[in-house]
């Protein structure tokens, strides 16, 4: 397993066409075959700053939705309120504490 961290930044205009959007579709990104997990983080002080945070069985999986009609047309809709460019990362989870 593993995660992929997203950043978007949004025009400020677009937040909420975002937000509605996400809420909309974000159940469907979660139950994509291999997706065990789904957040959506906001910033606390550039609030139309944005992180998903997705958990990933594995690298395929991942692939897998980056290739599926629902990645092409939620990532068409989304980018087009982008005011920069996007940053994704893909780490290993090592420590959880709760």
């Amino acid at each position: 397993m593993f995660v992929r961290i997203v950043k978007m930044s949004f025009e400020p205009s677009k937040v909420e066409e975002f937000l509605t959007y996400f809420d909309g579709k974000k159940h469907l990104i979660r139950n994509f075959p291999g997706c065990e997990f789904l957040e959506l983080y906001r910033d606390k002080q550039k609030t139309n700053l944005f992180f998903t945070y997705s958990y990933w069985k594995n690298e395929s999986d991942l692939e897998n939705y980056r290739n599926s009609d629902l990645f092409k047309s939620v990532w068409a809709k989304t980018k087009q309120g982008f005011n920069a460019k996007p940053e994704a990362w893909s780490v290993d989870k090592l420590t959880t504490l709760n």
